[in-house]
């Protein structure tokens, strides 16, 4: 059942379409925001500093996720054959595939916490109960796709996937590289914990009705997660970018302010 905020007469009253557009700048900044954090947790796993390396990893992870979710909705300031092979990329870097991830995303924006929409399982689940899903929740993920997306979806599916495993080979049967496993087993890690970060955090005891998502206000708490908690709004206008969200919750706020009330942080 679509949520009734979705139709919200409200929302034409938003001007949004001139977010949609990136400037160089910003284009640069999306295609390249992981790639420092990346370099920097790979550095310090090679002197076998993990505190800073886990900080940089988990930062990786967040961008990437970013990256990801921008591409999904082609959202990155290229063209679409190149955003396929960008996801491809991520893909690679971050040991899940982004075409499976994106097919469960794209149902999720058209029927959000309905009972077919696999990637909010972890929503109605207690946050222990979402942390303990994790490793299912990813199987899930790549199952469903799979099964139900396109021919399309499923070559870029098994094309991501044999990737993966041509990684794993190298990583721990080919190569002896300490920064090179503590990457890949990282990655492993925090896919399964997807389930609770990127879904639980931001869809967690909502009205499946109405407010069915979370935000966030605040310069600060906004930015500590690189925008990514302006769900609400990404729900309402999907295809503006990340960077976009904080003005277009500005705007949103004048007609809908209710929205507030159901807040990440």
């Amino acid at each position: 059942m679509l949520p009734k905020l979705l139709t919200d007469p409200r929302l034409q009253q938003v001007a949004w379409k001139d977010l949609l557009l990136l400037n160089r700048r910003e284009i640069f900044t999306e295609l390249t925001i992981s790639f420092p954090w990346l370099v920097a947790s790979c550095i310090f796993a090679c002197f076998h500093l993990l505190v800073p390396a886990l900080f940089c990893s988990f930062a990786f992870f967040l961008t990437g996720l970013r990256q990801s979710h921008n591409a999904q909705h082609y959202a990155v300031g290229i063209s679409k054959r190149a955003t396929d092979w960008f996801l491809f990329f991520i893909s690679a870097m971050m040991m899940a595939s982004m075409h499976a991830v994106k097919y469960n995303h794209l149902v999720h924006h058209k029927s959000p916490l309905d009972d077919d929409d696999v990637e909010a399982m972890s929503a109605r689940m207690k946050w222990w109960r979402a942390l303990l899903a994790g490793p299912y929740f990813i199987m899930m993920l790549h199952t469903n796709a799979l099964q139900k997306g396109n021919k399309t979806y499923r070559q870029w599916i098994w094309l991501e996937l044999s990737v993966h495993l041509v990684i794993l080979f190298t990583t721990f049967v080919l190569l002896d590289l300490y920064w090179l496993k503590y990457h890949v087993t990282v990655m492993m890690a925090g896919e399964c914990f997807t389930s609770f970060f990127a879904v639980w955090t931001v869809h967690h005891d909502c009205d499946e009705t109405y407010l069915f998502a979370r935000t966030v206000r605040g310069k600060l708490k906004g930015g500590l997660f690189y925008n990514m908690f302006y769900h609400m709004e990404h729900h309402l206008f999907p295809k503006v970018p990340t960077c976009h969200l904080p003005e277009l919750a500005k705007r949103i706020d004048q007609v809908l302010p209710e929205i507030k009330t159901k807040t990440v942080l």
